[in-house]
């Protein structure tokens, strides 16, 4: 009986030390969390850029930072319907889009970037 009574007592003492260092891990998780700086974007994002007039057509003629660009393009496919209804990474160009994809009628939404890319400075 009294070896039962030690054993009890043991892995009681040894529950406790592992809720001590849960609770101490999550304690030092949230005080990182709480000292961690919030999250500034890249300079190079917010750099304005110039459109060309084909893009000009599309999101505007005056300058703005990528990634307002890009939101004012998908705007644009949105407001148009132009993702692909069945593959809907697909984009169809209308005939403002066409010149921006290089002459292209449908280019996926990763190759619309690097598309995107060559008419601006």
């Amino acid at each position: 009986m009294a070896a039962k009574k030690k054993t009890a007592k043991k892995s009681a003492k040894k529950s406790a030390k592992k809720s001590a260092k849960k609770s101490a891990k999550r304690a030092t998780k949230k005080a990182a969390k709480k000292s961690a700086k919030k999250r500034v974007p890249s300079a190079a994002f917010m750099r304005p850029v110039q459109p060309d007039s084909a893009l000009g057509a599309v999101v505007g003629n005056s300058a703005l930072p990528r990634t307002e660009l890009t939101k004012k393009l998908w705007q644009y496919i949105k407001r148009n319907g132009l993702q692909d209804a069945k593959n809907r990474r697909a984009i169809n160009a209308d005939d403002k889009l066409r010149p921006v994809f290089g002459g292209r009628s449908q280019v996926t939404m990763f190759d619309m970037t690097k598309l995107v890319n060559k008419h601006v400075s």
